[in-house]
């Protein structure tokens, strides 16, 4: 079968227009694929950074939970330290007070004594 000639060359212009076509969705498709691979790299390198931010931030509060942590257990034996002299002061305080009173009571059975003497003869 022969074809004309401007028949034969009107498919091969048509035939190239499509091609180059084709390829100029191709080249777009390319450049949109290109421009998200760009933005998904970008919001990738920002969580990254935020991530180590995030990360830093935790050190710094683990390192004062830490800190906290050790002068609370200081602050701890202080206290235990503290109501075990109080607890020996209040012992001494009440054995004090039973000395005293047993002063006071034979003060008064030795003055009963001098009076009971002094006035029976």
């Amino acid at each position: 079968m022969y074809l004309p000639s401007y028949l034969y060359t009107g498919a091969i212009i048509q035939a190239s227009a499509d091609q180059r076509g084709r390829l100029l969705m191709s080249s777009e498709r390319l450049n949109q694929s290109s421009d998200r691979i760009r933005e998904s790299r970008r919001t990738m390198l920002e969580t990254e950074e935020l991530g180590v931010s995030i990360l830093q931030d935790l050190h710094q509060q683990r390192q004062s939970l830490l800190h906290a942590h050790g002068t609370l257990h200081g602050v701890d034996d202080n206290i235990s330290r503290s109501k075990k002299i109080l607890t020996n002061m209040s012992r001494r305080m009440s054995r004090n007070k039973w000395i005293i009173g047993s002063i006071i009571a034979i003060l008064i059975v030795a003055i009963i004594l001098i009076l009971y003497f002094k006035l029976t003869h």
